[in-house]
């Protein structure tokens, strides 16, 4: 569920995050990916910015995606509708849907006799819209990775990743695991920002390892409907974008001095959406361990903010952590 605009890049991020949080554990050996469409909307067939978000993702993820569009009129055959909006709109009926988490919620809670568990997250990225993909970046693109299929080729239609060259590029290191440097995560563990001695940091983070990795089984068990089918996996360490340590950290940021989740994302250049993610699980956790995060007097809004703070505090802030704008 989203906050913003249901752009084609929405759409694409909502397909990113299934495959990234339960497809690729579920089917480790897949290569291929289907995709069944409606004819329009974020996802319609005539939308160029549909495609380019599919390339992007096929790019991402090695999977050659395939997408099947209803055509126009038809969409009540599609199986998500009977399987798995029905209920939802049935769990919700009569309720007043008036806030993020009610309707997070609602969708969450719903189950069926039958077996039915559902997943839900929010998205609380910006989507901006018209944005324009060029005829000439269309043409590139059916050159390079768009094939249509031979019959109603408009509705039907394969997204290659990019074919494995001589000397492939190295993946961004941005990518997954996000490494934060020890300098960084010593400069936000300091007491002034945290509340906390550092020694009763490190022992806070170690107990919340083993019901942290007990929650991502959870949502993960519960995400493809039963327990892993390979269970080397989960001997493996969390590869996530950020460590334990660095999710407690931003949780004490945004919890402790109000500092929104935007800005710690920028001051750890990620995405708001990993932030936002972060605090909730971390909150989650220490509220079940009974630990209260009491706010300091001071309300940081902005990285200026953050900086005037941590120099006053005589915070030596390595040159990493961007200076703000």
């Amino acid at each position: 569920m989203g906050t913003d605009h249901n752009t084609a890049a929405f759409a694409a991020e909502s397909i990113r995050r299934w495959w990234n949080d339960a497809g690729k554990d579920d089917y480790q050996a897949a290569r291929r990916l289907l995709i069944t469409a409606d004819a329009g909307g974020s996802n319609s067939y005539r939308a160029r910015t549909w495609k380019a978000a599919l390339a992007a993702l096929a790019a991402e993820t090695g999977l050659e995606i395939t997408c099947c569009h209803f055509p126009p009129g038809t969409s009540k055959w599609n199986k998500i509708e009977h399987r798995l909006f029905a209920h939802i709109t049935m769990n919700w009926r009569g309720r007043p849907l008036t806030s993020h988490a009610v309707v997070l919620n609602s969708i969450a809670a719903t189950t069926t006799a039958t077996g039915l568990k559902v997943t839900a997250a929010l998205d609380t990225g910006r989507y901006p819209t018209r944005i324009k993909i060029t005829d000439e970046q269309m043409s590139q693109l059916k050159d390079r990775a768009l094939t249509q299929h031979a019959f109603h080729g408009s509705w039907n239609y394969t997204v290659r990743p990019p074919a494995a060259g001589p000397a492939p590029a190295p993946r961004p290191a941005a990518l997954r695991p996000r490494a934060i440097s020890a300098a960084v995560t010593a400069a936000l563990a300091h007491p002034k920002l945290t509340g906390m001695p550092r020694r009763d940091l490190a022992a806070l983070a170690a107990a919340l390892e083993f019901p942290f990795k007990a929650r991502r089984e959870q949502h993960l068990y519960t995400a493809r409907g039963g327990p892993r089918r390979n269970l080397g996996w989960a001997t493996r360490p969390y590869r996530g974008k950020l460590d334990l340590t660095t999710h407690l950290l931003a949780t004490l940021l945004n919890q402790r001095l109000s500092l929104p989740s935007r800005q710690i994302a920028a001051l750890l250049a990620v995405d708001p959406t990993t932030i936002t993610d972060a605090v909730r699980l971390t909150r989650d956790l220490l509220a079940d361990r009974g630990t209260t995060i009491k706010p300091a007097p001071v309300r940081l809004r902005t990285l200026a903010d953050f900086r005037h703070y941590a120099h006053a505090a005589g915070i030596a802030l390595p040159a990493e952590i961007k200076p703000a704008d």
